[in-house]
This record gives C-alpha cells, sequence and structure tokens, in this order.
C-alpha cells in the first residue's frame, strides 16, 4: 500500500511541466497567396500535445498497443493484404434486355500503407473491360470529409463503401482478413449474400437449352501431352538380321514418347563393326502393330470421318457432316505403352525385335501404372573376348627404365609422368623438410672403412636419396657428397627385363637396418629426432614406428613365458625403483625375442614408455642468444617496437596476450627463430598467461641492456664404441617398464 502524500512547504508547487521533456510549439500560422492566414486547425499544442478540446485525426491506420511487433507499418505489415469479397451495381438505362448490372469485384487494402485496390475478375465474352478498377492507391473519404483517408476502422462485412461515387457493397472476406480484424477488436457482421446478374443468368439458360445441330467429335491430346512432355520410356532391344552376313545381332534403343504415343529407335554401332553410323534406325512416328499391310490412297487414312448429305443434287454443292459411325474408316492398331513389355517380341515393319532391358524410369513408371514388379532382363550380349595381356619388351639398358617403357606404350612416344600430387604434398613446405635423416656407417671388416659415418638423406617428395659423408680430421678421407641424389634400386635384380625394378622406400630405412646402394654395405645406426617424429606421427606407413603393432608382435612372443619374463625385470630393478635405464631393457628385449626385432622397434617401444626428463631453460641463456641474433641483424628499432606494445595496451596493465604479443614481432620482422621467440615469451608470461612487455622488451634491448657474452655450450662426441651395435641416442634415460608389462600381461594381481 503507497503512503499517503506528504504536504508541500508553503510558497511551493508542483509544476505542470514536471517530467516533461518536450515543449516544441506546432507552426499555427503561415502565408497562402502572400496573404497571412491560419493554416495549422489540426496542428497539436506545445510538446506534441492536443490543445484542449481539439481531437486529432490519424493519418494512417492505428492498431491496437501490444499487437504485433514495435517495428513500423511498412515493416510489420509487409507484404499481408486484406481481401473483401464485392459487388456494384450498375444502371442500363439505354438497353431494354438489362435495367441495371451486377458487377463482382475484389477489394484489396494494403495494412502497410493504407492503399486500396479495387480488382474485377475476367468474364467470358462480357464485352465490357474487366482487372483492376480502381488502381492501388489511398482513397478519400467521400464529402464532407474528404481531406481524410479510408483506414481499417472503415471496413467490414455487410456495409457500403464509397469511392469516387462509386457504391461498393462488401458482401464477405477470405479467412486472414476475418481473424485480423477479430485482433482489431472489431465485431464481424454476418455475411451477405451476392446477388447474381440478370442477363448473364437469362444468357446461361439459353446456352444450356442450346444443342448441336450436327455431329462433334473432339479430339483432345493437350492433356497428355501436358502430362507427359519430357516423359519417355526408353528399352534396349535387339535384332538379329538374318539377311546379314554373319547373322550377328544389332543392338537397339527404343524411345517411347509418352506425350502422343509415338516410337522412333536408334542403333548402337560397335566401335570397326564396318556399318555407317546413322542418326535414327526408325524415325519418329507411331508404329502399326501388323505392318507392312500394304500402301493406302491419300486421304485413306484420317482422324474423322466426313459424310457428303446431297451429293451432287442441289446446284453440284456438298452437304457434309461428320460420321459417327465411322463408316468406311480404315482403323489401325499402334503399340502402346501397354503392349511393351521386356521379353515381347514387337512388329517394326516386318523385323522382329527382342525387348531385353530399360532403364530406372521405366521401371518406376510400369511399376507405379500397371503394378509390375518383374524386370529380369533377358541376356543379349555376348561376353567380351579375353583382353590379350599386353607384354613389354626387357629393358635396352638406354635411357631410364620407365622412359623406356613409354616408348613402348604408344606410337608417339611420351616423357614419364611424374607424381605431382605427392611432390606438392611432401615438398619443403616452412619447417616441415619432409627428409628423412639416417645415420650409417659401412659393413665391412677393413679398417679404414669401419670408422666412416655417412649422413643418408631420403627426399619423401621423389623417393630419391643422397647420402653424405661426415669429414673427419686427420682420416685421410675426404669427406661431402658420396651419392649424388637420385633413385636407387634394390639389389638382387636382374638388369634387363620387361617387369620394372623395385626401388628403395621409405619403409626400407630405418635405425638398424642394413642396405646395399650400388654395392656398399649401410648399416643405419641412428636417425634425427625430426625422422623419429615423423615415422611415430605416420606409423600407419612405418610398422617400426607403430606402437601397437609392436606391442601385438611382442605380446605373440612373450605371452608364454609372462612370469619369467617380470622376474627377470624385476631382478633387473633390486632396489623396485619401477624404472630401469635404457641399456638392460634394450638387452632384455633382445634377449626375449631372439634377435627378432629391430633397433627401431625397441628405441620407440624406448619411447613410449621412457621417463622424459625436464630441462629448465636459463633464462639469460635465452636473452643472450636472442641479444646475439638481433645484434649481428643490426635491429636496433625498439622505440617503434615499445610504442606500439602501449598502444595496444588499451588498459594501462603492462600486460598483453602471448598471440597478441607475438603478431607484433612478427609485424616487425624480428630476426628471431620462431621457436627462440617463443621461449623467451613464454618466460615473461604471468599466472594469467600475459606476457609483461616492458620486461620482455627491455630483455631483447642489447643496446641499452647488453647481456655479456656467454660460452658456447658444446656437446662432446661419442666414443668409438658407440657405433659398435649400442644403442641410439635418446631424449631419455630411463624406461617405465611396469606399464609395459601390464600392457602385454595385464595386472598382475
Amino acid at each position: 500500500m503507497a503512503p499517503p502524500p506528504q504536504p508541500l512547504p508553503s510558497g511551493l508547487s508542483l509544476g505542470r511541466t514536471l517530467g516533461k521533456e518536450k515543449f516544441h510549439k506546432s507552426q499555427h500560422w503561415g502565408f497562402c497567396n502572400n496573404v497571412a492566414m491560419l493554416v495549422g486547425e489540426d496542428k497539436p499544442g506545445i510538446g506534441g500535445e492536443p490543445l484542449p478540446g481539439q481531437k486529432l485525426k490519424p493519418k494512417y491506420s492505428v492498431f491496437p498497443a501490444g499487437m504485433g511487433s514495435d517495428a513500423p507499418a511498412w515493416v510489420a505489415f509487409d507484404k499481408q493484404v486484406l481481401s473483401f469479397d464485392a459487388y456494384v451495381e450498375e444502371e442500363v438505362p439505354d438497353k431494354n434486355q438489362e435495367l441495371y448490372r451486377i458487377r463482382h469485384c475484389k477489394i484489396y487494402f494494403y495494412l502497410e500503407d493504407d492503399t486500396i485496390q479495387v480488382t474485377e475478375p475476367q468474364v467470358k465474352n462480357s464485352g465490357m473491360v474487366q482487372g483492376t478498377i480502381v488502381r492501388r492507391h489511398r482513397i478519400p473519404l467521400p464529402p464532407p470529409n474528404e481531406d481524410e483517408y479510408y483506414t481499417i476502422d472503415h471496413f467490414n462485412i455487410n456495409t457500403e463503401v464509397i469511392f469516387y461515387a462509386q457504391r461498393y457493397k462488401i458482401t464477405d472476406c477470405d479467412q486472414f482478413t476475418k481473424n485480423f480484424l477479430r485482433k482489431m477488436g472489431v465485431r464481424l457482421n454476418p455475411p451477405a449474400s451476392r446477388p447474381d446478374d440478370p442477363y448473364t443468368k437469362e444468357r446461361q439458360k439459353t446456352l444450356d437449352c442450346m444443342n448441336p445441330l450436327r455431329p462433334y467429335e473432339r479430339i483432345d491430346t493437350l492433356k497428355q501431352f501436358l502430362e507427359h512432355d519430357g516423359h519417355v520410356l526408353r528399352f534396349f532391344c535387339v535384332w538379329d538380321d538374318p539377311e546379314s552376313m554373319f547373322h550377328d545381332p544389332r543392338e537397339l534403343v527404343l524411345h517411347y514418347y509418352l506425350s502422343d504415343d509415338t516410337i522412333d529407335m536408334k542403333e548402337i554401332t560397335p566401335v570397326n563393326s564396318g556399318r555407317d553410323a546413322v542418326p535414327l534406325f526408325l524415325r519418329r512416328d507411331k508404329l502399326p502393330k501388323y505392318a507392312p499391310t500394304g500402301l493406302y490412297q491419300p486421304g485413306t487414312i484420317t482422324a474423322r470421318t466426313v459424310l457428303n448429305v446431297f451429293g451432287n443434287l442441289v446446284g453440284n454443292r456438298g452437304r457434309y457432316i461428320l460420321d459417327n459411325r465411322k463408316t468406311g474408316a480404315v482403323h489401325q492398331e499402334f503399340y502402346r505403352d501397354s503392349d511393351l513389355k521386356i521379353g515381347e517380341v514387337i512388329n517394326v515393319w516386318g523385323r522382329k525385335i527382342l525387348l531385353c532391358d530399360c532403364d530406372e524410369f521405366t521401371k518406376d513408371y510400369y511399376r507405379t501404372k500397371y503394378g509390375i514388379e518383374d524386370f529380369t532382363p533377358v541376356p543379349y550380349k555376348t561376353p567380351p573376348p579375353p583382353k590379350p595381356e599386353k607384354t613389354f619388351p626387357p629393358y635396352t639398358g638406354f635411357g631410364s627404365e620407365e622412359d623406356s617403357l613409354c616408348s613402348c606404350m604408344g606410337l608417339l612416344p611420351k616423357p614419364p609422368q611424374k607424381d605431382f600430387k605427392k611432390f606438392m604434398e611432401k615438398d619443403r613446405s616452412g619447417l616441415e623438410s619432409n627428409i628423412l635423416r639416417f645415420l650409417a656407417k659401412f659393413v665391412t671388416d677393413s679398417p679404414v672403412d669401419k670408422d666412416r659415418k655417412f649422413i643418408i638423406c631420403y627426399f619423401l617428395s621423389d623417393d630419391t636419396i643422397s647420402v653424405y659423408e661426415y669429414t673427419q680430421r686427420n682420416s685421410g678421407i675426404l669427406g661431402g657428397k658420396f651419392l649424388e641424389r637420385g633413385r636407387i634400386k634394390k639389389p638382387g635384380q636382374e638388369l634387363f627385363k620387361s617387369e620394372p625394378s623395385e626401388y628403395f622406400k621409405a619403409q626400407d630405412l630405418f635405425v638398424g637396418a642394413r642396405v646395399c646402394f650400388h654395392g656398399h654395405n649401410f648399416l643405419l645406426v641412428d636417425a634425427d629426432e625430426y625422422t623419429i617424429n615423423y615415422m611415430e606421427k605416420h606409423a600407419n606407413e612405418f610398422s617400426v614406428a607403430d606402437t601397437g603393432f609392436i606391442l601385438k608382435k611382442l605380446k605373440d612372443i612373450a605371452e608364454p613365458r609372462s612370469r619369467e619374463i617380470r622376474q627377470v625385470f624385476a631382478a633387473t630393478d633390486p632396489e623396485h625403483t619401477k624404472v630401469i635405464t635404457y641399456e638392460p631393457f634394450r638387452n632384455l628385449i633382445v634377449s626375449i625375442t631372439d634377435g627378432a626385432f629391430s633397433e627401431h622397434e625397441i628405441m620407440t617401444i624406448g619411447r613410449y614408455y621412457g621417463v622424459k626428463e625436464e630441462y629448465e631453460t636459463d633464462l639469460h641463456l635465452l636473452l643472450a642468444v636472442a641479444q646475439e641474433q638481433l645484434k649481428k641483424n643490426s635491429f636496433e628499432n625498439f622505440g617503434q617496437l615499445s610504442a606500439v606494445f602501449v598502444y595496444n595496451d588499451r588498459e594501462k596493465c603492462g600486460v598483453l596476450p602471448y598471440q597478441m604479443c607475438r603478431t607484433i614481432c612478427k609485424s616487425f620482422k624480428l630476426p628471431l627463430a620462431d621457436d627462440l621467440l617463443e621461449a623467451v615469451l613464454t618466460m615473461f608470461e604471468d599466472d594469467n598467461k600475459q606476457v609483461e612487455y616492458k620486461k620482455f622488451l627491455d630483455g631483447l634491448n642489447w643496446r641499452e641492456n647488453q647481456i655479456p657474452a656467454f660460452q658456447t655450450i658444446r656437446l662432446p662426441l661419442k666414443n668409438e664404441d658407440d657405433w659398435n651395435g649400442q644403442p641410439p641416442s635418446l631424449p631419455f634415460k630411463k624406461i617405465k617398464y611396469l606399464p609395459l608389462l601390464d600392457d602385454l600381461f595385464g595386472k598382475e594381481e
């Protein structure tokens, strides 16, 4: 309950304008023919409020509040029209056949702008101009209210409206109009009956009593044409031509046009058959069932039969009428769609044609219209003769095998096509080199060649291989390129043969593999990190890097000795740390599998179950490396870089998102590698993953905050013993063997 109003202090009162925001005044005075006079009688007062005793007339239809959306009428009621049925009664003073005329019409009221249109439907042979009687526009009310226009409030059923002195009687409306008027709060009157035009009624009686004085026959094919235009039934046929030399069957295609029941046929001419190709075997026309039956005189076969009633008795003139009995007409039976079925033999002007099959549209048509479900085709094609196997002559030794093979494929030799798609997918792109690099050594007993080291590069884009020898000081052997880049054949193949040779693939190269390149035997002892990661990423192509496949293979070998293997692993870990070093782990796998596993497979298991060591990156080391790179590239634009960072810091909090900082550095073309830039940005991140850009810029500014030079850390080279069957370099040293045993034999109770 609201509290009672409090009395105002003496001398104070609430003004009438309290809470108002509009105080504009309407212009009521103006000039008409240079005479000052009152021109704004209907204009409101101050702030748009009506003056005392003034009732403002709405210019457009006013809809109740809460009805529809708050959008303007031209948006809310777009393409919405009220339709009323009405009629007009006109006097006809100059004709004795009719004293008045009733003209039915439609009244359309457009809700978007209160425009009205009146149309009259077309009546055949009316003799009057019909269609749009009143074009669409706003219609004023009849005098004395001609300054106002019709709105929605002026329309209802069983009422009259006057448009330009013409009185229209509204009899009914459609359902949408009724629903709209009810929502507007209009009480609808009951519909009124629509009177008929007396002259039209009398004329219709006369037309109904008239009978044709002569027989009339109407042949209407328009309906069939409109329903089936473009619908064609297609049958595959065969004709065993007895007059041909070899009595070979001739394949035909029959088209039945449903629009006019005509048929045409086309012959399928085989390649190198010796026959001339003709457009059509049978031109399009109706096909008689019993043909040929002889020739008829012109005019014998007609659609209608005409009789001469008087002959030549009356002035050598004839009187002709249609003959319903069709006396003397020649009747012919033509093939219809019901006569065409798979397996039927039809007569095509004396030639027996067998229908063997049809297309899917034809099957659907017969299934729908006639209920036929059996469309078993009749075999009519003889099986094609087996293609002779193409044999190629052996390789001659001139050029490549692919080039020599292309000269045997056609009369015009073409160069061998390269796999361009593979080249585009596997070519170098950014940081993806798509090159597999392996460290190898000679498999030999020669003391000179035993210590030579090689780098084997496999290019995935074109399956080529190149070999480089590692330069060793005081070895007496000049290092560098050892084998030119190219595809290498596998050993043990015949040189001059018809079959293409086999080349080394990427799957043939892995750690521990022995390969022979042009008589040189290599042992692959290591691979770089990119190669190992690529093979693990594409494990479906490299089985030696597929952990699932390797575990399944190991399980099949070791499952019968599961208890013994568990005891061996436990004995290797006497302190029960649940981890063992890689060297004893490798020796155990080799002893379990009896050497069936390659070095790469053992390394894959070790990487999967290995304990990765976390290295703590030194911030000063990273900044020293970054400053060294910036100094070498003479980058000194730190002032503008700082200004851009400050500009993007809208909240002036001193931090920016990581991705935005990286984008700004890239826009300035900061001469730092991606991994180095990302590592430095990560060092300056706070708990919310925001980069403190001021500290970041101070750390990179080698002009003002130069970090002392650092010693380059060099990793010692491997000893000579590391090449004698020792495991490759790994980013981990310890292996978790319990998860491996659980995956192989299940968890131990």
